[in-house]
C-alpha cells in the first residue's frame, strides 16, 4: 500500500529527520518526501495491513508537523475527449 500525505514540512533537514523517525518507528516501511511539490508530499509505502494512515499523522504531529492524507483523485474524461483519443489519426 502507498499513502500520500500533504505536510507542513518545508526543509530537507526536517524531512530527513522525519524519514529516520518513521523508519525507526515502523519496520518494513519506505518513506520519502517531495518538497518541490506545493503540498510538500510525504509518500509512504508499506505492506503491514495493521498500520493505519492516522498513525503516520500522529507521529508527524508529535514531532510538530501537520500531515493529512491526500485522496486518490481519478480525473474524469468527458465523451468528447474520449472520442478524440479513440479516433484513428491519418
Amino acid at each position: 500500500m502507498v499513502e500520500v500525505f500533504k505536510t507542513s514540512v518545508k526543509e530537507r533537514q526536517e524531512a530527513d529527520a522525519l524519514i529516520t523517525l518513521i523508519h525507526d518507528t515502523f519496520t518494513d516501511v519506505m518513506a520519502n518526501f517531495d518538497l518541490d511539490d506545493c503540498d510538500h508530499i510525504l509518500r509512504i509505502q508499506y505492506n503491514d495491513a495493521g498500520i493505519q494512515p492516522d498513525q503516520f499523522i500522529k507521529l508527524l504531529s508529535a514531532a510538530g508537523y501537520n500531515a493529512e492524507v491526500l485522496p486518490d483523485i481519478i480525473p474524469s474524461i468527458d465523451h468528447t475527449t474520449l472520442s478524440y483519443f479513440s479516433k484513428e489519426k491519418n
